[in-house]
């Protein structure tokens, strides 16, 4: 066979597709290389190979961006959603390094990037419906989040370079479908929904018909839309996130964008408590089970009171804004981000239950009534968290909320 031109054009790589490139554009492998390929992309979006030369135990991930979703024909996106995954993970290199995976080129013709290779961590997900613990993770994820997310804003850049980054990361196609499938579509009867039969009733009971909640719901859309806070990661959960006992590393920050920081920090909420009620429908009653559900709840709280101590102590570091180093403006900086938090977190866990993209935490509960339980737990917790956002200020708040619904 004659060796591929990826010069030329784009065209939709096979595994066969991406060794070759591996050889001819790649300046990674030794030249007597034996590599091997797999198709590894188990996202709704792109397709991901990873390129190993089974001679020398070398490896690298090639991902790349299709004008389509996997998930479905009806989502049409731009490719180069690629481009600025890439300059992303590069930037967040620099901001919060070991905590993102390294970047070796990005091809803007086959609309792909190379980066390292994370086969020696497993995807938090995973790992979390294995019922692993992780000491480190809430102490990992926040730095990264307090770093990216602070270090982007106008308190610490300048106006004219952040303003730069926001028109250089315009993203909206994807930003259209967070829009759509985390904001719009999860509150009303939509035909493109997915619902849980028996969930069903409790959502258009709950939900759908509570006129003040809808309302709630708008009023964040738009702040969604409009609040060009920090440069965000724009889809932060646990699928999102490699994991092994001493590292974590975010990935696929292919739905950046400038937006509410608050955005990313109440995905991580939400997927913790995915986690939770996943353990309390699966696991076996017991110490294992007691001790797992701790630590799941500490993670909660540590995520938030982590990343409250961790932003104050970087803003006194590296705030540059003059009117920002006014007293008091710190802490009504860090209260909007945590009200959005909870608000997202609402969000996230209604539409997971909802919509068109559901979790595995949730959906490989076989048990029918514990299923049917964690979906009405979700949407419950969830609306609570969304319309008393204003109290949601610490870790602890969020425990005592879990049990108030659970009564």
């Amino acid at each position: 066979m004659p060796n591929l031109d990826f010069t030329k054009e784009y065209f939709t790589m096979k595994e066969s597709d991406a060794i070759e490139y591996a050889k001819t554009v790649l300046n990674f492998f030794d030249e007597d290389a034996v590599l091997t390929c797999k198709e590894i992309g188990d996202g709704n979006l792109n397709y991901v190979f990873r390129v190993v030369d089974e001679k020398n135990n070398k490896s690298v991930i090639i991902k790349q961006a299709g004008p389509v979703a996997r998930i479905s024909d009806d989502f049409k996106l731009s490719p180069d959603r690629n481009r600025i995954e890439s300059e992303i993970l590069k930037l967040q290199y620099s901001l919060a390094s070991g905590l993102v995976p390294q970047v070796y080129k990005y091809d803007s013709v086959m609309n792909c990037c190379t980066m390292e290779d994370l086969s020696d961590h497993v995807i938090l997900r995973t790992a979390l419906l294995n019922h692993n613990k992780f000491p480190m993770l809430a102490d990992h994820i926040t730095t990264y989040m307090v770093n990216t997310l602070l270090l982007t804003t106008d308190v610490v850049m300048g106006h004219k370079e952040k303003k730069e980054l926001v028109k250089s990361f315009i993203n909206p196609e994807l930003c259209e479908i967070t829009e759509d499938l985390v904001y719009t579509e999860p509150f009303f009867n939509c035909e493109r929904n997915d619902i849980f039969e028996p969930t069903k009733p409790l959502a258009e009971e709950l939900l759908w018909k509570d006129n003040k909640f809808l309302l709630e719901t708008a009023k964040l859309k738009f702040e969604f839309m409009s609040n060009a806070q920090s440069l965000i990661h724009g889809d932060l959960h646990s699928g999102s996130i490699f994991v092994k006992e001493d590292s974590t590393k975010v990935i696929d920050p292919e739905f950046a964008f400038y937006g509410p920081a608050g955005y990313d920090v109440g995905n991580v909420v939400a997927h913790f408590i995915f986690a939770m009620v996943n353990a309390e429908a699966t696991m076996e009653e017991g110490a294992e089970k007691e001790n797992y559900l701790a630590w799941v709840k500490e993670s909660i709280k540590n995520t938030i009171d982590m990343f409250k101590d961790k932003f104050f102590k970087l803003w006194s570091e590296k705030a540059t804004e003059r009117v920002a180093k006014y007293e008091g403006f710190d802490e009504y900086y860090l209260n909007n981000i945590l009200r959005d938090t909870a608000a997202v977190a609402g969000l996230e866990l209604c539409r997971r239950i909802l919509g068109i993209a559901h979790v595995k935490d949730v959906t490989t509960i076989e048990d029918t009534e514990k299923r049917a339980s964690a979906e009405k737990f979700c949407l419950v917790y969830g609306k609570e968290l969304v319309m008393n956002r204003e109290a949601m200020l610490d870790g602890k708040s969020y425990l005592d909320l879990i049990e108030k619904c659970k009564r």
